[in-house]
């Protein structure tokens, strides 16, 4: 499935209907969206970023306008109905920032955002901080635990074909540490690179809210204060679409943050057809 185009790795499926390039999460690959390129009437890209997945080594992390135009340079000239997830959502911002004329939609897979913490109680902030570990600090992983997280995901692929589930599980296993040095910079630099960028084009917009947020926040904080947290997620997701003419803010209860294309493939694929419907 790999073709390799400038040193990134691209796995393009179906014909006809815009291109559709997705942007994976911070950790994540492209090939972890294979089960939402079943939608028809679409060209479908998933890659890999530089530095990720099967791509060649970049250093990490990068800005999201070096992002940007990789994706542009892999793309091709468009117009793009842009598939963003998490930390992916933010680099598909990036992107229409900068190429204002070649995206025709976007659907945002419960997206980070540079006015997060505005939409947050303020102990939010400290939960934050205690969530983000020092990469120099956590020892590999011991003979158990890479066992037991190949399992884990050799579960959550569970519907991808057998070459590419045992492929991809044992990769993430093995490149956990990416998806950190990946984000490394995202408050301290991306953030800010997106409120200098300027306006994103109105174009049709689908947001999608994780309703059951990201667990490990429970091991953190309070029941109170996860709760006031995805209250404000779910307030800062809905704004978003409200910017677009033609927007539309979606939550899908009992989803989490990293996997909600996995749990909730059948609406996540709803949302990309409809909105793909909306461009006809």
């Amino acid at each position: 499935m790999r073709t390799m185009v400038d040193g990134v790795a691209t796995y393009p499926s179906g014909t006809g209907g815009p291109s559709v390039p997705y942007l994976p999460g911070a950790g994540l690959v492209g090939l972890d969206f294979l089960n939402l390129t079943e939608t028809p009437g679409a060209a479908h890209l998933l890659y890999d970023r530089g530095g990720t997945g099967w791509s060649d080594p970049v250093p990490l992390p990068r800005s999201a306008a070096s992002v940007a135009r990789e994706l542009d340079r892999v793309a091709g000239p468009g117009p793009h109905v842009l598939v963003g997830h998490s930390m992916g959502a933010v680099y598909a911002r990036r992107f229409a920032q900068i190429y204002m004329d070649k995206v025709a939609g976007m659907l945002l897979l419960d997206p980070g955002h540079e006015d997060l913490f505005d939409y947050l109680p303020p102990e939010a902030a400290a939960l934050n901080d205690q969530m983000k570990p020092d990469p120099t600090e956590i020892p590999d992983l011991s003979p158990e635990q890479h066992n037991a997280a190949l399992a884990a995901w050799r579960r959550m692929l569970a519907a991808w074909p057998d070459g590419i589930r045992e492929e991809l599980a044992a990769h993430h296993v093995e490149h956990w540490r990416t998806g950190l040095a990946e984000s490394a910079n995202l408050e301290s630099e991306v953030y800010g690179e997106l409120r200098r960028g300027g306006p994103v084009p109105d174009i049709p917009t689908i947001v999608l809210s994780a309703g059951a947020g990201n667990p490990a926040w429970s091991s953190f904080g309070s029941p109170d204060l996860v709760r006031r947290a995805l209250d404000g997620i779910r307030e800062l997701h809905a704004g978003m679409a409200k910017a677009a003419t033609r927007g539309e803010h979606r939550v899908l209860e009992g989803a989490t943050h990293q996997f909600l294309h996995l749990e909730r493939p059948d609406e996540v694929r709803g949302a990309l057809r409809d909105l793909l419907a909306a461009l006809q």
